[in-house]
């Protein structure tokens, strides 16, 4: 599907097309530490992270698509189902999941999925979206 930017354009059971991230690198994990204020050092200091069990640093937030402006953005949740690393080629996708019209405003839910690039499944979550 193309990139839809009105509502009538897209339909329950539609795929928005994918986006995958450059790799993960320990730069972009510490510069996302500063401007989320998240200091946990499991997200930048080796030996921390495998102090705590963990096999190294591992990756936090991550942008999950541009299918949209985030300002059409009214709900987003999501939960990490496994960790991603520095290296770690990450491939965002969604599926329309529901179409409705709150407050005056056409809305559209998302179901979210994160996966590496061995197709293992990191994150899942939705979202819900203002579309024109």
């Amino acid at each position: 599907m193309a990139h839809p930017s009105r509502y009538d354009d897209v339909a329950i059971g539609d795929s928005i097309p994918p986006f995958t991230a450059p790799a993960v690198s320990r730069l972009q994990l510490a510069l996302f530490a500063g401007a989320a204020a998240d200091h946990n050092p499991i997200h930048v200091d080796g030996d921390a992270a495998r102090g705590g069990g963990l096999p190294g640093v591992i990756a936090h937030g991550m942008l999950l698509t541009r299918w949209t402006p985030q300002r059409n953005i009214r709900a987003l949740s999501s939960r990490f189902v496994a960790m991603a690393f520095p290296g770690d080629v990450i491939t965002c996708t969604g599926t329309v999941a529901a179409k409705s019209v709150q407050d005056g405003e056409k809305r559209v839910e998302l179901d979210l999925a994160a996966q590496n690039q061995n197709g293992e499944k990191v994150l899942l979550g939705k979202a819900m979206l203002a579309l024109p």
